[in-house]
């Protein structure tokens, strides 16, 4: 029966519930036993329901199942294993409030079925001896029970069941003077009996905290376990990405590892999948890219021979305009080949700086007055400037190979003037033609692409060999474009 609801009374006012089947002394029918649970909180003699305190305290836990926007939002920040450990304890906090109040309301119905019982008992006792006297002892505090008639503490709902001749009983758990009451007829006046419940009320406070505590402890200890569970899940996953940026970066001998032999079956291990297919990638890309670079290398190699050979016989030829135009397509060719070697042994990541410390300002207008820039003197089109010097720890034949080749992609591709400067530890090249693709920015230089149409011809290679460099001198190349303009490319060299 649900707690704060009367029986026999108005539809609209209480419920029907369960029915007790007894015959009183002076041969009443059977008639309907009833209750007022206080749970729900209205008032003494409302009628309404009341909830339990276990019920409210239980039922806010209950709101974490529908948690709010902010709720989720900071869920998303957390790692894994403590997204794990979240959800779990919310499972396990939704499966103990859903628990704890079947057993609550189980252990209520309990208590409240003994009252009542003892309260019509009671009421049984004394209609026998207000027959036999004619009087109620309304002093007798027999365990506490108080009987008489008419009494002006009577719960409104109560009084009204019995007028209407039912024998019914209210309990009240809630009050701070918890009781149960029993009722009848008798003539135009109401028999009533009163049993305070402060021992029972006590012993379910009790209850209801014991089990707030344990429900407690078991959330803890699941959110525990399952922080414990998921900090394995998250410490190979944490190293799966580790190994991954590392092959991404060039390191193509990390390997994530797994204890158990090639082969064997994972089950459904999927973490231990994700590691052994991690792995097969990074062995199948090593062996495509070792052999692109052997490839490449083996291509330049064989070249070269030949070239040499058709470069002195080119050297011989009678001078003429197509002598000229032969030369320099043999010399474009011998370019190409020697770069191409370059970049195979950037890619083996054989080179290897041969550092010292250079004051750059100094270092950098030398190689300018020199005219070593793209194999062409110096002219109006490549203007120098300084500010400042600052000593850097470098390779200063690298660091010439840098700067030609972004100061040669500038002449070539660009517009006229390039623009030379010297602030510090960094050294910036500009030139005043259309800038650098986007995608070029956005990925980075690719091999035997030149970029924009309107930049010009050429390999392709100019920038890969500038940056390959100046990874090995441990210099950083930025590539950007002007907001007037023009694309800047700004190398900042590690200080000494």
């Amino acid at each position: 029966m649900t707690p704060g609801q009367i029986n026999g009374m108005d539809g609209r006012t209480l419920k029907k519930s369960r029915t007790e089947t007894s015959r009183t002394e002076e041969g009443h029918p059977e008639q309907n036993h009833a209750e007022k649970d206080r749970a729900s909180g209205k008032g003494r003699a409302s009628g309404k329901r009341r909830t339990p305190a276990l019920l409210r305290r239980l039922t806010r836990l209950t709101r974490f199942a529908h948690p709010p926007r902010r709720v989720l939002a900071a869920l998303n920040t957390l790692g894994l294993r403590w997204k794990i450990a979240a959800l779990l304890a919310a499972g396990c906090a939704v499966v103990a409030v859903a628990i704890g109040l079947l057993i609550h309301q189980a252990r209520l119905d309990q208590v409240g079925t003994s009252a009542r019982s003892g309260a019509s008992a009671q009421l049984v006792r004394v209609r026998q001896l207000y027959e036999l006297t004619g009087q109620v002892d309304q002093d007798s505090t027999r365990d506490g029970t108080q009987a008489a008639i008419d009494a002006p503490g009577l719960p409104e709902p109560l009084r009204a069941a019995a007028l209407a001749g039912r024998r019914s009983t209210y309990l009240d758990m809630e009050s701070g003077d918890p009781a149960v009451w029993a009722a009848r007829p008798v003539g135009d006046r109401v028999l009533s009996v009163r049993l305070p419940l402060r021992e029972q009320a006590d012993e379910m406070a009790e209850f209801d905290q014991q089990l707030l505590v344990s429900g407690a402890v078991v959330v803890a200890l699941a959110a525990l376990g399952g922080a414990a569970l998921a900090s394995r899940l998250s410490r190979d996953l944490r190293a799966a990405a580790a190994i991954a940026r590392r092959i991404s970066q060039g390191d193509l001998d990390a390997r994530i590892g797994h204890p158990l032999p090639p082969g064997f079956r994972h089950g459904r291990n999927e973490v231990a999948d994700l590691a052994t297919a991690v792995d097969t990638m990074a062995a199948t890309l090593q062996r495509r890219l070792e052999a692109e670079q052997r490839f490449t290398a083996d291509v330049a190699h064989e070249l070269r021979t030949p070239l040499t050979g058709l470069h002195t016989a080119a050297e011989l030829l009678p001078p003429s305009r197509p002598t000229e135009l032969v030369r320099d397509r043999v010399c474009a060719l011998r370019t190409l080949t020697e770069d191409l070697l370059e970049v195979a042994r950037l890619d083996a990541d054989v080179e290897r700086p041969d550092l010292d410390v250079h004051p750059l300002g100094a270092l950098v207008e030398a190689m300018v007055q020199r005219g070593l820039f793209a194999g062409q003197s110096t002219d109006r089109d490549v203007r120098f400037g300084r500010v400042g010097e600052r000593l850097v720890r470098t390779d200063a034949r690298r660091l010439e190979r840098i700067l030609a080749n972004l100061v040669g992609n500038a002449r070539r591709h660009g517009g006229d003037p390039v623009d030379l400067s010297v602030d510090g530890a960094v050294v910036t090249v500009r030139d005043h033609g259309p800038g650098f693709p986007e995608h070029l920015l956005r990925e980075g230089p690719r091999r035997f692409e030149t970029g924009a149409r309107e930049r010009g011809q050429g390999t392709g290679l100019g920038l890969t060999i500038a940056l390959g460099q100046a990874a090995v001198v441990g210099a950083r190349v930025e590539l950007a474009n002007a907001p007037d303009g023009g694309a800047v490319a700004v190398v900042r060299l590690p200080a000494a």
